[in-house]
């Protein structure tokens, strides 16, 4: 029962965040959470839990997928282009650590994650807000 309300809260809290969040911020919840499910898989893999590590590794990729759904094209370059198969090489290697159970493909697929996370959260606002206006114009 507790767990449950836990849970809810939880769920609740997100929504909130997501409904204030703009664009680069709604970007660092999806790399989090991303890297929060890998971590949960790599333990399922630890403790043999095989269900669970199947769950956790489901969602990481879906997030890798929604990440990848998120690149524009025309405004990114080759910058987005390389992002696009980096994305896809880490669902391929998250396949990769399902079928082998193999939590090294997992820490493999984590580090690379932190590192596009770290840069992601280094971009100033200002340069943020820069290019979300600068996008809106152009969608207009």
């Amino acid at each position: 029962m507790y767990n449950a309300k836990v849970k809810n809260y939880q769920k609740e809290a997100l929504k909130t965040r997501v409904a204030g969040a703009d664009r680069y911020e709604i970007i660092q919840m999806l790399m989090a959470g991303a890297i929060e499910k890998m971590v949960l898989a790599k333990v399922a893999i630890e403790k043999k839990n095989l269900e669970a590590k199947s769950e956790h590794i489901s969602k990481a990729s879906a997030i890798f997928e929604a990440l990848r759904g998120c690149l524009d094209f025309s405004a990114g370059g080759e910058v987005t282009e390389n992002l696009y198969a980096l994305y896809s090489y880490m669902i391929d290697r998250l396949l990769d650590a399902t079928l082998k159970n193999d939590p090294a493909i997992i820490d493999e697929v984590a580090k690379l994650l932190k590192e596009i996370k770290s840069a992601w959260d280094e971009i100033p606002v200002d340069i943020r807000n820069q290019t979300f206006s600068e996008n809106s114009a152009h969608a207009s």
